[in-house]
């Protein structure tokens, strides 16, 4: 393959501290406990989908058949698993941890609902999204009900600062989703921008997850502050590795058609790496796949993706982020759930799907 163009100095300071290959190899090994993460936090997790499914519930047939389906087609649930392992490692042995934790699975869930109809999806977690069964019309009505019933549930637990943190991210979120629209088919964004997008759009709620853990424990600000920021580096580590697979996993593995991102011309850190170290003729393929959309050439661009070492790339800078979260940690007492957060961090990473 022809000789490539390396760029010695990526642009900004998020390129020199994300995009430098020898920066990062690996994420911190963490002593494991008896149970895995999952396995740890599972009787909470059990209480949750009670919870969920007992909210849930409308007098509208519509909103519940919609409700359960997006809900019941499962997912990682990481963002009240964040929140609920924070929480324990605080000591936390109330039930509100339970209540937040559906809060923030209903206010994600919506988000789905609302980005399927903007990005026209037709698959998510290996069926059909709601969009493409129920129609647009009705996926954004039920999303809207799953952001309001969030709010009611957040007025129960009677903590302002629950309100000012939960309200504060859905609107982050929001302006988010705006911000990825506008940067849609520009083969121009920096990564900067990029970086910003996925801070407001992802990261916030696993923020907001882990900081209330925090709250509900009445942690010391130092320690609120710790927690959040974990959840931040956690959630952009999450969604760096959503962009890498979106080139490297399969439709099997990820419940969801590969090339979707490049077919809704999205330019995430792979592309933007592959366009500053290729070749001008495999730039400028790139460019014009961003432009129009376009996949028919989706095989050439995952190997000049993997070529350019675009795709290790991406790894390491998900992998520096999952260290940085592992370091926030310190502020934490030892304990089975502060080790369950430390494991969290290193399967962000490490995941196929």
């Amino acid at each position: 393959m022809a000789a490539r163009r390396q760029n010695g100095e990526a642009r900004g300071s998020y390129n020199r501290r994300l995009l430098q290959p020898n920066q990062v190899h690996s994420v911190s090994a963490t002593p494991k406990s008896p149970a895995s993460y999952r396995s740890l936090v599972a009787p909470d997790m059990a209480e949750v989908d009670r919870v969920i499914h007992r909210r849930l519930a409308s007098q509208v047939a519509l909103v519940n058949q919609i409700s359960h389906y997006i809900v019941n087609a499962g997912g990682k649930r990481a963002r009240p698993v964040v929140l609920l392992l924070v929480a324990r490692a605080l000591g936390c042995d109330s039930t509100q941890q339970h209540e937040l934790a559906a809060v923030v699975e209903f206010i994600h869930t919506s988000t789905l609902l609302h980005d399927d109809v903007v990005d026209e999806s037709e698959l998510r977690r290996g069926r059909k999204t709601a969009n493409a069964v129920f129609g647009n019309a009705a996926s954004v009505l039920v999303g809207d009900f799953l952001y309001s019933r969030s709010f009611q549930m957040m007025v129960s637990t009677g903590r302002m600062r629950v309100m000012e943190v939960l309200a504060e991210a859905t609107n982050v979120i929001a302006e988010g989703e705006v911000l990825q629209l506008m940067n849609m088919h520009d083969p121009d964004l920096s990564v900067e921008d990029y970086l910003r997008v996925i801070e407001y759009k992802t990261a916030k709620l696993f923020e907001a997850s882990a900081r209330l853990g925090a709250v509900i424990t009445d942690a010391p600000q130092d320690i609120e502050e710790a927690c959040a920021a974990y959840g931040r580096a956690l959630g952009t580590a999450f969604q760096l590795i959503d962009d890498l697979l979106d080139y490297e996993g399969t439709t099997a593995e990820l419940g969801k058609n590969i090339g979707d991102d490049l077919r809704e011309g999205k330019p995430t850190l792979p592309l933007l790496v592959a366009m500053q170290r290729g070749t001008e003729a495999e730039r400028e393929l790139i460019r014009h796949a961003i432009i129009h959309g376009e996949v028919e050439r989706m095989g050439e661009i995952v190997e000049i993706v993997k070529a350019t070492g675009a795709l290790q790339a991406t790894r390491e800078a998900a992998q520096a982020q999952a260290r940085l979260a592992q370091g926030h940690l310190d502020a934490l007492e030892p304990s089975s759930y502060r080790d369950a957060l430390l494991e969290l961090a290193l399967d962000s990473v490490s995941r196929s799907s």
